[in-house]
């Protein structure tokens, strides 16, 4: 069945729906991502007109959740929840919802009226800018979710609390931090994501291996899933890094980069692996699951 000529907007409701529903169902492990990838910051310490550079602890994905349960309660493993949902919302119905259309654009400018095969470059190309264009829709919602997610602490009362905070203290840069490692870090998430979650599943109704039904949406998003993980996780842990930063401890994404590197090695920019790799696999398993039962459940109205 093809759902291409859904409405627009019911695709991206769709996709908004499904999106926020596997944030909540995997917020924790992302949560516990933030944690693990922001440790092996340096922090000075003044005393007495000496400075003295520390690091934090590290944990592993269990320990980080256990010690957060034990010293922040249960309730911060969801901290940032409302801004993570705000962000899928804005975030997922774009690049989810309107993936198909430019995908059907790009396949048309590509290879006119006679498209063949997979147009693995249309498929491509149409990631790319779906990525890159809900990153500038909805950056101020990342933002404030990694603030949120990272600190120990009650850093803000609320998300509103939040963006008039960042707002009034960093101005409106503060809201927008971390925008261009962020489109480029989407724009990749949305290749290894949507296009390998997309190719996986014509491939497979190609060779008639399974029929258009749950178990296909499950494999096909659990290899997208890992695929993610391996090509995203770098830039996901610098993205984390830069928009926790305080005012002027990085000038660029780029600097945090090489300051990540230089101070704790290779092994940095895949800080908070496992987690990611829980956390993504089971996200666009729920997600993809979610995603299509409701295309196929609007299909019957419109």
């Amino acid at each position: 069945m093809s759902y291409d000529n859904l409405p627009l907007a019911i695709k991206m409701l769709t996709a908004g729906i499904s999106a926020s529903f596997a944030d909540f169902m995997t917020f924790p492990l992302d949560t516990a991502k933030v944690r693990l990838q922001i440790q092996g910051e340096t922090q000075a310490l003044v005393q007495n007109g000496t400075i003295s550079v520390l690091r934090t602890r590290q944990h592993g994905l269990a320990s980080t959740i256990i010690n957060m349960v034990r010293s922040e309660g249960g309730r911060s493993l969801y901290k940032g929840l409302s801004a993570g949902l705000q962000r899928q919302m804005c975030f997922a119905s774009v690049r989810i919802g309107f993936y198909d259309n430019f995908k059907h654009f790009y396949t048309q400018l590509f290879s006119g009226n006679n498209p063949s095969g997979l147009n693995v470059g249309a498929r491509i190309a149409a990631g790319l800018t779906t990525g890159g264009l809900a990153v500038c829709m909805a950056q101020p919602t990342d933002v404030v979710k990694v603030r949120m997610q990272a600190a120990k602490t009650v850093r803000y009362s609320s998300t509103i609390e939040a963006y008039k905070n960042i707002g009034k203290t960093e101005g409106f840069r503060g809201l927008w931090k971390g925008t261009l490692p962020n489109i480029g870090r989407n724009a990749i998430v949305n290749v290894s994501e949507i296009v390998c979650y997309d190719l996986i599943k014509d491939t497979i109704l190609y060779y008639r291996l399974m029929n258009d039904a749950v178990p296909l949406h499950l494999t096909s998003g659990l290899i997208a899933g890992f695929c993610t993980t391996v090509v995203a996780s770098p830039i996901d842990v610098i993205k984390t890094r830069y928009m926790n930063s305080p005012k002027g401890q990085y000038n660029s994404a780029i600097d945090c980069a090489i300051r990540m590197g230089m101070q704790e090695g290779a092994k940095a920019f895949y800080k908070g692996f496992i987690p990611s790799f829980c956390r993504l696999v089971s996200w666009n398993v729920v997600m993809w699951v979610t995603y299509e039962q409701m295309k196929i459940l609007a299909a019957k109205h419109f």
